[in-house]
């Protein structure tokens, strides 16, 4: 059937969006770019501790970090739920306090794609911190900088473009989600509904073939060039490091 669609030359017969596609494509976009902004801080922060501080329990906080990675996504969109809903431990506090509520919003989708995310960001920070040489940052120090300046004006720029990947690896895995954000926010159309979500309406509905196939190609395109942009980005890091050691 999806080969009739190619062969035909019906997939590509009628605009390229609907207005429904075109929704649940800018509810994506901007539901990954909040997650990757909103974690950023954090995921500099732990990264930078897993690359540059021994602490008792580093083994175990590594390992609570990367559980998304391994977690059934519904189990992390569950988590999420008795969590950070509105009857939750967290989000019932942040509800009664502050009139905010994650689940069944575009935020909890956000919350959702950002836990799920987190673990790639920090790894590829990580990796970025550990090529930096560590006897530059104390050569600036016996010359008078504050660690804090070091790592503005030394240890940041140099880890920059793996930052830089980290945030476009976790772009993408943003896109993607499905699993934790169906299960937290339901699939509420201009809502919740990303891509992955709408992809998924699209599939149970009978001869909406067309419009699963143009969402399909659309994630598969960004998905690439996210992909080539982080490993171009990497080895552009590699190279940086190599000049400057």
């Amino acid at each position: 059937m999806l080969s009739d669609l190619f062969l035909s030359g019906s997939l590509f017969s009628e605009p390229l969006l609907s207005e429904y596609e075109a929704a649940a494509l800018l509810l994506s976009l901007k539901v990954s770019t909040l997650a990757v902004i909103a974690s950023l801080p954090l995921g500099i922060l732990c990264a930078w501790l897993l690359a540059r501080v021994e602490f008792p329990g580093k083994a175990i906080f590594d390992s609570i970090l990367h559980l998304p990675l391994v977690l059934p996504p519904v189990v992390v969109g569950y988590l999420l739920l008795i969590s950070m809903g509105r009857q939750g431990i967290i989000g019932q506090w942040l509800y009664n306090w502050f009139g905010l509520s994650f689940s069944f919003s575009w935020r909890g989708a956000a919350l959702a794609a950002a836990v799920v995310s987190f673990p790639l960001m920090v790894r590829a920070i990580r990796q970025s911190f550990e090529t930096v040489d560590i006897r530059l940052e104390q050569a600036a120090r016996t010359l008078g900088s504050s660690r804090w300046r070091v790592f503005l004006t030394i240890t940041l720029p140099l880890t920059s473009p793996g930052i830089v990947s980290g945030m476009i690896i976790a772009f993408a895995r943003s896109l993607g989600e499905f699993g934790s954000t169906i299960t937290f926010v339901s699939n509420i159309p201009g809502e919740t509904r990303t891509i992955p979500l709408a992809m998924y309406s699209f599939i149970e509905t009978p001869g909406a073939e067309y419009q699963a196939m143009r969402l399909c190609v659309i994630s598969i395109v960004i998905a690439l060039t996210s992909l080539l942009a982080s490993q171009w980005l990497t080895q552009k890091a590699l190279k940086r490091t190599a000049n400057v050691c």
